[in-house]
């Protein structure tokens, strides 16, 4: 659309207005509508009521922020390319995605219509401005910390109710999930909301006729759906045990049936393997479906039955959701991994391959030798990381206000203002000049003033050093990185990549190239830089020595971002 427009013109400038965005998870990690009213007021507090824009319109969007893929945001990108609003508002950076290549290619791409991106939390921050840009992109690393950190602590509590016998997930079909408020001596593990499993009264007696025939050994698994079907019985989301395919051949669904016959829950038993948990080593506090020695017999039985199928490996391919193509236009396309011949006994051959039949396709233990040396690559020296660590001190120094003690100075000169002009209206106050109304109207604008101005204090104080915290991480995973990836197991070789790659490209030849997020990608620009500094220095060096004594000189200056060049 944007390539319509400009063949057919210069497009008109869009019309003032602001676009209000907002994104929230799923509804089943969180309520949506507290934190949309949350997004809502900091965005009107900090940034609309002292507009003079209107608003054009609200976006809301309920999905993940690891993709692009959002109606609402879609329908935004729309909006700004047909000129309808000159500005658009969203509380943090973050909300754009956590993704922050694509939210900045968005950013960017905003720019090109002429329609400014704003924030809630920082709203004297332009995304476009080049000192500025630093900040905004490290706020994405934070919000990938913050996620990570999340986890962590859901996983902690998870962990501590399966230590009491608690069970953690969806209810399995024949229970239900129950919650109510946790007892006074279990809130300190548990929380304030509890939550168990009970035998669903309408369902539990279809799994127990389902468990009957099979210990019975007389019916395979297509007549045992079969018998569920014939007396009317589904599944708990209402799909039938048995369906009749357009060709009129009856087909008998028995992989949730299989599933639920492997399922230790209806047998009382707390197991999880990715917990180290083992069977009968932690008993449920839910009531069994049948009893231990009934849930054994049945798996008995399934596994003699299936002695004589072969298991099918499940292949894992290392850069499944990174690894991208690019032809020779230029244009990227998704790769997806494909095993030919995965049933014979090596397992099969994997690829990395375009979707559509005919399409491209490179080995996958090519491309990942070539990711593990492209890796090994863009290792920084440590001899550099003096250095490294002194540019990227300075630069935030400059950024992001450390070595701007006139800002500070300016801001904390308008704190000392607001403060002597509430003291000189309460007197007035006092005296009864001025009216209650007119007071509180005052006040709440002196009280938003202050808040505005402390933010950016805090952002000059406490966000420098967790800047350098995360840049000094960063140069440490960086300059190991292609040892460190080695010697990781394939499953932490996945995770890795994951931190610090945000796409791998590979081209017609084979060729890989790796795309880093934020701030990998800052710290390799950062060590190209110094190295050029560094030969440019030598090259100095090398022709002084031919040069005549009485020339003087001083020594090469140092690149903009350098603070010293060393020798």
């Amino acid at each position: 659309m944007a390539n319509d427009r400009r063949k057919k013109g210069t497009p008109l400038p869009p019309q003032p207005g602001w676009a209000v965005y907002l994104r929230t998870s799923s509804d089943e990690n969180q309520k949506p509508e507290l934190s949309r009213a949350r997004q809502r007021f900091a965005i009107e507090e900090n940034v609309l009521k002292r507009s003079d824009m209107n608003v054009f319109d609200e976006y809301v969007d309920v999905l993940t922020g690891t993709t692009a893929n959002r109606p609402e945001y879609q329908r935004l990108l729309n909006d700004a390319r047909a000129g309808k609003f000159s500005h658009v508002i969203v509380e943090r950076a973050d909300r754009f995605g956590r993704n922050d290549t694509e939210a900045m290619r968005a950013i960017d791409e905003l720019d090109e219509f002429g329609v400014a991106v704003r924030f809630a939390n920082m709203p004297d921050i332009d995304p476009m401005h080049m000192d500025q840009r630093v900040l905004v992109t490290m706020t994405f690393t934070l919000a990938r910390r913050e996620s990570a950190l999340l986890g962590v602590r859901v996983k902690g509590g998870l962990q501590a109710k399966r230590k009491v016998g608690g069970f953690t997930n969806l209810a399995p079909d024949g229970y239900l999930n129950m919650s109510g408020k946790t007892e006074l001596d279990r809130k300190k593990d548990l929380g304030r909301i509890d939550h168990w499993i009970e035998l669903d009264p309408e369902r539990a007696p279809i799994w127990r006729y389902a468990w009957d025939l099979l210990l019975e050994d007389r019916l395979t698994l297509p007549e045992i759906a079969e018998a569920l079907h014939a007396h009317g019985y589904s599944y708990r989301r209402g799909r039938p045990f048995v369906e009749i395919t357009a060709t009129g051949k009856r087909k008998q669904n028995i992989n949730t049936l299989s599933t639920i016959f492997h399922n230790w829950a209806y047998a009382g038993w707390v197991v999880s393997e990715r917990n180290g948990i083992a069977p009968k080593t932690l008993r449920g506090t839910w009531e069994p479906l049948i009893s231990t020695e009934e849930f054994e017999r049945g798996l008995a039985i399934l596994e003699r039955r299936n002695n004589h199928r072969m298991v099918r490996r499940k292949q894992e391919y290392l850069l499944s959701g990174l690894i991208h193509y690019r032809n020779s236009e230029g244009k990227l396309t998704r790769l997806t991994g494909s095993t030919s011949n995965a049933g014979r006994s090596g397992g099969g051959t994997p690829y990395y391959r375009i979707a559509a039949a005919g399409g491209v396709s490179f080995l996958c233990c090519e491309v990942d030798e070539r990711v593990g040396r492209e890796l090994a690559r863009i290792q920084v020296d440590p001899v550099l990381l003096p250095l490294m660590r002194a540019a990227y001190t300075n630069d935030l120094n400059t950024k992001i206000g450390g070595a701007r003690p006139d800002e500070r100075a300016r801001l904390e000169a308008v704190l000392k203002g607001t403060d002597e002009e509430e003291s000189r209206t309460a007197r007035l106050y006092a005296a009864g000049k001025i009216s209650e109304e007119i007071w509180d109207a005052l006040w709440a604008e002196w009280q938003d003033r202050r808040n505005q101005v402390r933010r950016t204090l805090e952002t000059f104080t406490v966000s420098h050093q967790v800047h350098i915290d995360n840049l000094e991480m960063a140069l440490q995973i960086i300059a190991r990185i292609g040892t460190l990836y080695n010697g990781l197991e394939r499953k932490d070789q996945k995770e890795l990549l994951r931190q610090v790659v945000s796409r791998v490209v590979v081209n017609d030849a084979g060729n890989v190239s790796l795309e880093l997020r934020t701030p990998f990608a800052y710290l390799r620009d950062l060590t190209d830089e110094i190295r050029t500094v560094k030969k440019q220095s030598k090259r100095g060096q090398g022709e002084k020595k031919t040069a005549s004594s009485d020339t003087g000189g001083s020594p090469g200056a140092c690149s903009s971002q350098l603070q010293s060049c060393g020798k």
